[in-house]
C-alpha cells in the first residue's frame, strides 16, 4: 500500500505486520500497520499520520488494524477546552518546585539510569527493560522528526522525570515518557503530561497527542483523567464521552 505524495516528493510506503499477541489485552491478537519515517519529508509525514491516529516509535509510524478487535482508541487533549481537575490541580502543585527544561534529542548516560530504573521497576519483563545504552540511544534518535525531550529535575538538580516528544504540525505527540518510580506519590507520568499541556498552552498549539487509550486496560487508564479528551473515530475527532 502507498500514498502518492505531490510530485517532489516520493511515495510513502505502507505495510502490514504478521499477528503478534497484544501487549495490553490477554488472548488477544494484534496487527499493524505501518511505514517508516526518514528522509527530508518525516516531520510532515509524522504529523499527516498522526493526525490520522498513527503513532510513532522510534523510525517506526504504526497504527493497529485488528481485523477483529477496535479496542485502541487514538486520543487527544484540546488544549484551549482542558480544565484540570482537583486531583490534577493537586499533582501539579506537588511538583512546583521542579524545573523543566526541553533539551535536544541525544540521549544521555544520565536519562538512561533514570529509564532503565523506570523499567525495571515498572516493566520488568518487558523486552525494553532488557535496553542497552545503545538501544535506548536508538529510540531516542532514530525517526526523529522535529522531536526534543523535556527534562523534570529536582532542587538538587538530580533528573526525576523526562518525556520524548515530537512537534507535530497542531499539537506535541508524547511518545514516550520515563520517571523516578520510587517517587510515586509526585505521580510524575501525570505531571509530564499536564506540563506538555501547559507548554502547548504558551505556544498557542491546539493538541497533545496521547496515543491509544484502552477502555479495559489498566495501563492506558491514566489518560482518562485529562478531560476533556478527544478520540478519533470513523467520522473523525469527537469528543470521548464512554469513560
Amino acid at each position: 500500500m502507498s500514498i502518492i505524495s505531490p510530485h517532489t516528493r516520493p511515495l510513502q510506503q505502507f505495510f502490514r505486520s504478521g499477528p503478534m499477541p497484544c501487549p495490553y489485552l490477554p488472548g488477544r491478537v494484534e496487527r499493524k500497520l505501518f511505514t517508516r519515517l526518514n528522509g527530508p519529508y518525516a516531520a510532515e509525514v509524522n504529523s499527516t499520520l498522526s493526525r490520522a491516529g498513527f503513532r510513532r516509535s522510534h523510525d517506526i509510524v504504526y497504527r493497529p488494524v485488528c481485523p477483529t478487535c477496535s479496542a485502541c482508541v487514538p486520543v487527544r487533549i484540546p488544549v484551549a477546552a482542558f480544565t484540570p481537575s482537583r486531583s490534577l490541580r493537586r499533582v501539579w502543585r506537588s511538583n512546583a518546585g521542579l524545573t523543566l527544561a526541553e533539551v535536544p534529542a541525544v540521549a544521555t548516560i544520565e536519562q538512561y539510569r533514570l529509564f532503565s530504573g523506570y523499567q525495571a521497576s515498572r516493566h520488568g519483563d518487558s523486552d525494553m527493560a532488557r535496553m542497552a545504552m545503545a538501544d535506548f540511544a536508538a529510540m531516542v534518535d532514530e525517526g526523529r522528526a522535529e522531536t526534543s525531550l523535556l527534562e523534570a529535575r529536582d532542587s538538587d538538580g538530580r533528573l526525576i522525570g523526562c518525556v520524548l516528544t515530537d512537534r507535530l504540525a497542531d499539537g506535541f505527540s508524547a511518545v514516550y515518557s520515563f520517571y523516578d518510580a520510587a517517587q510515586d506519590d509526585r505521580s510524575l507520568g501525570t505531571f509530564l503530561i499536564l506540563a506538555l499541556i501547559e507548554r502547548a498552552r504558551a505556544a498557542a498549539i491546539p493538541y497533545v497527542y496521547l496515543g491509544y487509550w484502552i477502555q479495559h486496560s489498566r495501563k492506558m487508564a491514566y489518560k482518562a483523567r485529562f478531560q476533556p479528551l478527544e478520540a478519533l473515530g470513523p467520522e473523525g475527532w469527537h469528543r470521548l464521552t464512554e469513560l
